[in-house]
């Protein structure tokens, strides 16, 4: 895939943004290897995935260029036809949401620049581990635009409404430190692949379906009123107890051991 690697260990998916010279900005041989990436981890024995760039830097958001190929085009007619995802999202939205989307936890690992696209590719994943030099910004607007690659779905649910609009008004870059107070970053490593790595190992070795399930009942959970949820989480607890999986999590428990599932 152009411009991004794949690699699967261990259950453990390492995806890389590899136009470092660039900064990992992205173009269209990127978008297109981002989501083949994501179709690629979906299909595979992985239950965990690490997200990261190569370089120094995560992305560094669309690359101009890519703009400028849009001049005198239907951009109607581009942006607004349901392409990917099911008949869901257009082309550039599936770069963020086939990550989450995925049931298996997407991990990020964060530093140098995260902006714009980059910001939204971040906003995509479970978590988000990041240096903290590192520098993130809503980055649009700079360019009299608006986030438009699944950032309107995904930062209500991480930011407060003035925050999200701070953000978006201003596309000015804030250091990780800021962004883990505001709930962009999740937590701050000096290494932040090595510790999202390590993250990774930990969940791989949990129970597949009991992740899976969680991912999906927590997803079901932001957007559903109490008494559905209470009915939600009946239903997926109903599914889990008794199973050979469940039962091989408690014999390992008590035999101290890790678990094996098949």
């Amino acid at each position: 895939m152009a411009r991004v690697r794949v690699s699967i260990s261990d259950h453990i998916a390492q995806v890389v943004l590899t136009r470092s010279d660039k900064k990992n900005a992205m173009d269209q041989e990127m978008i297109d290897g981002i989501i083949a990436a994501a179709a690629k981890v979906a299909a595979s024995d992985a239950r965990v995935v690490v997200l990261s760039g190569e370089g120094g830097s995560f992305c560094a958001g669309l690359d101009l260029s890519s703009l400028g190929g849009m001049i005198g085009q239907d951009i109607k007619g581009l942006i607004v036809p349901r392409t990917h995802g099911n008949g869901t999202t257009n082309q550039w939205q599936e770069v963020v949401m086939a990550w989450h989307r995925l049931d298996i936890p997407v991990i990020a690992a964060l530093e140098g620049v995260v902006f714009g696209a980059g910001m939204q590719l971040a906003l995509g994943a479970d978590i988000r581990i990041a240096a903290p030099d590192t520098r993130l910004a809503v980055m649009e607007m700079k360019w009299g635009i608006v986030p438009d690659m699944g950032g309107m779905v995904l930062l209500p649910k991480l930011v407060r409404d003035d925050v999200m609009r701070r953000l978006v008004y201003t596309a000015e870059e804030i250091d990780a430190v800021q962004a883990e107070e505001w709930g962009l970053v999740t937590s701050l490593a000096d290494d932040p692949l090595a510790d999202a790595s390590a993250l990774a190992e930990r969940i791989a070795g949990q129970s597949p379906a009991a992740v899976r399930t969680a991912k999906k009942l927590m997803a079901f959970a932001a957007d559903n009123p109490p008494q559905a949820v209470l009915v939600a989480e009946a239903e997926a607890q109903a599914g889990l107890l008794g199973t050979p999986e469940q039962m091989e999590v408690i014999s390992a428990r008590f035999a101290k051991r890790a678990p094996v599932f098949k």
